[in-house]
């Protein structure tokens, strides 16, 4: 089959979900984050950081949650954004509310990809045993930062962009549903040669806040 033919019913199968199946949207009761723990054993939150009206509004989220997490030692930077529908009030395409991936958003803020891989993630609490993440490496300038995210839908865990896509559509048919959160742990490198100790520092926390992330992040 050709491309053009491949693309074809894709845009007529895209058409047909968001015009023919499920046109109510379900928004499903969830806790919010303003009840989010800022404290996990030694980890600490000292504030949970807001984002500018203006960038809030780009960014399409429901509700977010953004803190740095530190101990004497490390600091872990959290983001969560939960998109209650990902799809335009009008009911058409993939609206102004799907969730942005980190992967186009961070070249745009000024940061390069240096390495770029989807790895194993083993943790209590998430919601399938046999979970994929995406695990960056970037940089600005001298700056270098380890980054781990994937997309939490549904009682999934999703690493690729495309995956996300398709189940935004799947949902919305079956279910009614196309809410999603994004869920990205950030650590600063001291060093080049550092990443081992920013690997321990995310699972470190990861640990203790992926069991409580269930509460805020219906299945």
């Amino acid at each position: 089959m050709s491309r053009l033919a491949v693309a074809i019913a894709f845009l007529a199968l895209n058409f047909y979900i968001y015009h023919y199946l499920a046109r109510q949207a379900v928004i499903t009761p969830r806790t919010t984050f303003a009840s989010f723990p800022m404290e996990f054993g030694d980890w600490r939150c000292d504030e949970k950081l807001s984002l500018e009206p203006a960038v809030l509004e780009n960014l399409g989220a429901t509700d977010y949650l953004i803190c740095d997490y530190h101990t004497p030692h490390e600091v872990v930077s959290l983001y969560v954004g939960y998109h209650a529908t990902q799809i335009r009030e009008d009911g058409g395409g993939s609206g102004e509310n799907s969730i942005h991936p980190p992967a186009h958003c961070l070249p745009g803020s000024g940061w390069d990809i240096i390495d770029s891989r989807t790895v194993p993630l083993d943790l209590p609490g998430l919601p399938q045993a046999d979970a994929h993440v995406k695990r960056l490496l970037i940089a600005r300038g001298r700056l270098r930062q380890v980054v781990y995210y994937w997309y939490q839908t549904q009682g999934r865990v999703v690493s690729e962009d495309w995956k996300k896509i398709l189940y935004v559509g799947y949902d919305r048919a079956v279910h009614g549903r196309t809410d999603g959160a994004l869920v990205r742990f950030t650590v600063p490198l001291e060093r080049e040669d550092d990443e081992p100790r920013a690997d321990r520092a995310f699972e470190a926390l990861a640990r203790q806040v992926v069991p409580t992330l269930r509460s805020y992040l219906p299945d």
